[in-house]
């Protein structure tokens, strides 16, 4: 019995030495891009894999990310009394491996700064990025740079975002995304400073896609970009403006770490908007083939994709259908080239709801739904919008259980060396204790 015990315990201390090797010598990346599609949720993959689809086809065609699917994350807050995580604790704990409080960004419940991954890697010589749909100070790119016990104060985020730095420099390299109104106030104009540190600074597409600079800054709106089926031509796509960070990343022989964020996947459901969702995820998914492609011509990059959280409860199919009919409508939302966003935008200025409905759609309105939106207070824009993208949820039978966060669990991918050391089912601080270990020199 004790030679066996013995055996079995060499065995364990074996495999550690084993498991600690493997990672140093064979799983170990130059270049990690972490990819991070907020409030995408279980319904919301299979809702983009279902509009994808060739219904010209027997069987439904695969999403790009599909093949690279190892688990799951459990996204539970620390806190047991609001035990729904949102994106500033989420993110923290990809940024940190560490939980914390709700609304809190990379502080603990002390409010005591904690180490990101993003602060390790610029301190390893890696050149760092961020890209996001959102503006540069929302809660999921703030936890990368930032420690802020309310990530609300979004003034005082812009000012981390260049008065943390590592020798002299910002932490950041390539930035792109929202928020000029947070970046350029009154009281400080934060992109004349990073202008004046010898950032590039770029606000359309053109200019970013010519881009040759290792350290960019490109503020694209006053806060969030435009929703993909509703962007201006100046905009940079989700995938473009990934393209630019890879292309000026790369350069750095010690390699980069990147996070790319589909930020409004989780704006769309928090709206309990089908379409918005459908266009924020077909973003995302092109951003996903962007950096797929890259992994495919440089196996020493290891891209990690996952969700923050679910937002919404999305269910596709609901009592909208009636009794035991089981189907879900997707045709009703490829009728549609805008969002509820822009309808509601559009019909702000023109004064008519319905006719903005009819100008973005093929679908044809009912009596009842007309004389509902004809109701509605144009003053009001997120409520108005709330009701357009009411009526195609009860068109196309998409179920919602929430206009907040759910505890759902959400998928884990990962594509490139170290991948299959994530297979299973985490916590959500897995990734960052992860990619701390990947950064260890």
């Amino acid at each position: 019995m004790k030679t066996l015990t013995y055996c079995l315990l060499s065995c364990f201390l074996l495999s550690g030495c084993l498991y600690t090797n493997v990672l140093q010598e064979k799983h170990k990346p130059k270049n990690i891009v972490l990819m991070i599609g907020d409030g995408m949720g279980p319904a919301h993959i299979k809702a983009l894999r279902m509009f994808n689809d060739d219904p010209n086809t027997i069987a439904e065609e695969e999403l790009i990310f599909d093949q690279f699917l190892v688990g799951s994350l459990n996204t539970n807050s620390v806190d047991q009394q609001e035990n729904i995580t949102d994106s500033a604790a989420s993110a923290t704990a990809y940024a940190t491996g560490k939980k914390t409080i709700n609304g809190a960004v990379s502080v603990n419940t002390n409010q005591q700064k904690l180490l990101t991954v993003l602060e390790t890697a610029k301190q390893r010589g890696m050149s760092t990025g961020l890209v996001v749909t959102s503006q540069l100070t929302h809660a999921t790119p703030a936890a990368f740079f930032a420690h802020q016990i309310d990530r609300e104060k979004e003034k005082n985020i812009a000012n981390q975002l260049f008065d943390n730095q590592y020798q002299g420099e910002p932490l950041v390299d390539i930035l792109l995304g929202g928020g000029e109104l947070f970046l350029q106030r009154k009281d400080r104009n934060i992109m004349k400073e990073f202008q004046l540190k010898g950032y590039q600074l770029v606000q359309d597409k053109k200019t970013l896609l010519a881009s040759d600079s290792e350290q960019v800054l490109g503020v694209f709106a006053k806060k969030g970009l435009n929703k993909m089926w509703d962007r201006q031509a100046s905009e940079p796509s989700l995938a473009e403006m990934t393209q630019t960070a890879i292309k000026q990343l790369s350069k750095n022989p010690n390699g980069f770490f990147l996070v790319v964020e589909g930020s409004q996947i989780d704006w769309a459901a928090h709206d309990n908007d089908i379409v918005g969702v459908i266009s924020e995820m077909q973003d995302f998914e092109r951003a996903i083939r962007v950096v797929s492609n890259f992994t495919d011509q440089n196996s020493n990059t290891l891209m990690i994709l996952t969700a923050d959280h679910e937002t919404g409860g999305l269910s596709l199919g609901s009592y909208q259908s009636g009794k035991d009919n089981y189907y879900w409508d997707v045709d009703v939302i490829r009728t549609f080239s805008h969002t509820p966003a822009k309808i509601t935008t559009d019909a702000q200025l023109s004064g008519d709801l319905v006719a903005e409905f009819h100008k973005a759609t093929s679908l044809k309105l009912t009596t009842p739904e007309i004389n509902l939106l004809n109701q509605a207070d144009l003053q009001n824009w997120e409520e108005s919008r709330r009701l357009v993208a009411k009526i195609i949820s009860n068109r196309s039978y998409t179920g919602w259980s929430s206009y907040g966060h759910t505890g759902v669990d959400v998928p884990l991918y990962a594509k490139g060396p170290g991948s299959e050391l994530l297979r299973g089912y985490w916590e959500n601080t897995r990734i960052g204790e992860y990619i701390f270990q990947l950064l260890k020199e």
